[in-house]
């Protein structure tokens, strides 16, 4: 009983003690976060620029990131009240001009410094008229390709065209890269690792791609008797079995085998069109140092057309018209993503053996770029 009522004194004296100022009104309140910057809005010339801003909270601490990637930003002093970044904002090549955003948090309070840069006068890439660039890679940051960008296939050898390559995640058992980036360039690369082949087989945007544009890269080849480079695309998200291929389409814009040095090729494949009835549509072009030098391969794709190019020059042109407008004639009425990747061996690349003292073998990207109407 005494236990009892010493509980409810308790817990009487706790309730008054509530009751005095229950309401919050004479407790400390925290203050709210603020925060100041130097300047909110900074103006860029379309040749770029470094910028310098101060940065104030009453906060602990902050933090702060760009929402493109042209803005790079070098933070300092972040975990006290007084900090600065160093803004630094690269050339635009397009004749349209661009805007981004710095954001900048501390505790809850956010604050927004607006970059507007100008226009080029000319254009640094090479598009058709009234289209502009939606999608590149320069392949000029970090040591590995952009997770959010590209993915690896992980097959084993003879997954199609009776290929021997194994392709793998970025790297060997053994820890032997089969794709880089360095010195401003994606490297492919096919080597020989404990009796078996490694290769790398990579897909930009593989579930968004882009349905027409015109798409165009830079590659060097490789040489030697069994390699199979290609720079192509397939449609996303397939369903194989309701559209297996080659009903589903395919876009080969840039083939070439070590067998045949320096013959490129280009081809589209449909249900009525393709290599198994011999009736694809192909064309090949031989040109000085395919292996050894870069040269630009790219793709004019538009509703009811396609041509290929070689540094400029046409290479293949099919019509829908000239195929028919079925979905076994012209499939090309969805998204396609782009495909580089380096074979050794299979159908084509092996049809007179392969020579393994050749490897390793690399293949060399040194850009990727997608223009599409604007």
């Amino acid at each position: 009983m005494k236990r009892f009522m010493l509980y409810t004194l308790l817990l009487s004296l706790t309730v008054a003690l509530w009751g005095c100022g229950g309401d919050g009104k004479d407790e400390p309140q925290p203050s709210k976060v603020s925060i100041t910057v130097s300047q909110e809005n900074i103006t860029v010339p379309a040749d770029g620029g470094t910028y310098s801003i101060t940065v104030t909270t009453t906060g602990k601490e902050w933090g702060a990131y760009a929402d493109q990637d042209f803005i790079v930003i070098d933070t300092k002093n972040t975990t006290s009240q007084s900090g600065s970044m160093t803004v630094t904002v690269a050339a635009n090549p397009t004749t349209d001009g661009r805007t981004g955003n710095i954001n900048i948090m501390s505790g809850s309070a956010r604050q927004t410094i607006t970059v507007t840069q100008a226009a080029a006068d000319q254009a640094a890439y090479y598009a058709p008229e009234g289209y502009k660039l939606v999608w590149h890679d320069e392949f000029d940051k970090g040591s590995e390709l952009n997770a959010d960008d590209w993915t690896h296939e992980v097959q084993g050898s003879g997954w199609v065209n009776n290929e021997l390559q194994n392709y793998v995640n970025h790297k060997t058992p053994d820890g032997k890269l089969v794709t880089e980036v360095r010195n401003g360039q994606l490297r492919i690369t096919a080597l020989k690792e404990n009796g078996k082949v490694y290769s790398g087989r990579v897909y930009a945007k593989v579930n968004e791609g882009w349905q027409h544009g015109y798409f165009e890269a830079s590659i060097k080849l490789p040489s030697g008797k069994g390699t199979w480079p290609a720079f192509w695309m397939m449609p996303v998200g397939n369903n194989w079995s309701t559209n297996p291929w080659p009903m589903c389409g395919e876009i080969d814009i840039m083939e070439e085998v070590g067998v045949v040095p320096n013959e490129v090729s280009s081809s589209i494949h449909t249900q009525d069109y393709n290599h198994t009835k011999n009736t694809q549509k192909t064309h090949k072009m031989t040109i000085d140092n395919a292996e050894g030098e870069f040269h630009t391969y790219a793709l004019l794709w538009t509703a009811d057309e396609m041509t290929t190019y070689v540094d400029g020059k046409v290479q293949l042109n099919v019509k829908k018209s000239d195929l028919g407008s079925g979905h076994n004639q012209w499939p090309f009425h969805y998204p396609f993503y782009l495909i580089l990747n380096l074979a050794w061996g299979g159908d084509w690349g092996g049809m007179q053996g392969v020579d393994e003292n050749a490897l390793p073998v690399t293949m060399e990207v040194d850009y990727v770029r997608v223009f599409q109407k604007n």
